[in-house]
């Protein structure tokens, strides 16, 4: 079997892996690309975060007083999901804990997700699921990568993010030290907009915790734009590698560990305690539109 999908229908087309359950691409009716194609500057298209978003204190999850490996963003997204579902619209992926899961997590778990277009809409539905007898702590996050300058524009510059929902005249945003969440700081929106620029992110991510918009709009200058809107998740990141020509958009349910923290992973501030046999539904949406 095929370890990728390709689906979609004639406004927008898009590939899933089983790796990860990863969006490989998404390409209009055009054929312009814009998923990042994981060059040198970022091996990744669009991985998913599992249990944890961030990092933990020594790269170690803490349960019951035992320390467990546990590395940036998880392991989900280095895991093969199984397929449950591959049609022309769309498709179904699921994981569970197992053996290999249970060295690094120990707790049991199902992640279901499924992918689907709509009428130039690519949809992401990601259920988490408890079926153990003790509350499952987890953070959950999406990290799609998309082409920065954005299909048919000249360049990078004057490309801008707006926040539909959210009325201020700056972000309240953290910053990281060393992978953790430190200093705050007040970004300019002037008329509305940020600005994107790659000094922007000499510090790393913009976190914006809490945020209370679900829509961030992405815009060239030449009137292509792509729309995210987000359910479930509290939190968003934005982040880029300077210079590198993509920008990822990143909805969240928590974020990485204050700087300082430490303890049990279920005390983590953001950490979500999902009740034995609850599931949880999160979704995330893109829309493209050309220029």
């Amino acid at each position: 079997m095929s370890t990728t999908h390709r689906f979609g229908d004639d406004t927008l087309t898009a590939t899933v892996s089983a790796d990860g359950a990863e969006l490989r691409s998404l390409r209009d009716a055009a054929g312009a690309e814009w998923l990042w194609q994981a060059g040198p500057e970022w091996r990744r298209h669009a991985p998913m975060l599992f249990p944890i978003v961030g990092c933990l204190p020594g790269n170690a999850l803490r349960h019951a007083g035992q320390d467990y490996p546990m590395g940036q963003h998880g392991f989900a997204r280095d895991r093969p999901f199984a397929w449950d579902r591959r049609e022309a619209g769309g498709c179904a992926l699921h994981l569970s804990d197992d053996a290999a899961s249970r060295a690094l997590y120990p707790f049991p778990f199902r992640i279901d997700v499924a992918w689907a277009v709509r009428s130039g809409t690519l949809l992401c539905d990601v259920t988490v699921s408890n079926p153990g007898e003790a509350a499952l702590p987890f953070s959950l996050g999406a990290h799609p990568a998309f082409a920065w300058p954005l299909p048919g524009a000249a360049g990078p510059e004057g490309h801008t993010l707006r926040f539909p929902g959210f009325d201020a005249p700056s972000l309240p945003a953290r910053r990281l030290t060393g992978g953790f969440l430190d200093g705050s700081e007040a970004i300019p929106l002037p008329g509305g907009a940020l600005p994107l620029r790659p000094d922007l992110f000499e510090a790393d991510a913009i976190i914006l915790p809490a945020f209370p918009g679900h829509r961030v709009e992405y815009a060239a200058p030449n009137g292509a734009a792509l729309r995210m809107d987000w359910e479930g998740y509290g939190d968003l990141g934005i982040w880029t590698k300077p210079g590198a020509p993509f920008l990822c958009l990143e909805p969240w349910a928590g974020t990485t560990a204050p700087l300082g923290w430490s303890g049990e992973f279920a005390e983590k501030p953001g950490t979500t305690r999902l009740e034995p046999g609850a599931s949880r539904l999160y979704r995330w949406s893109v829309t493209p539109k050309a220029a």
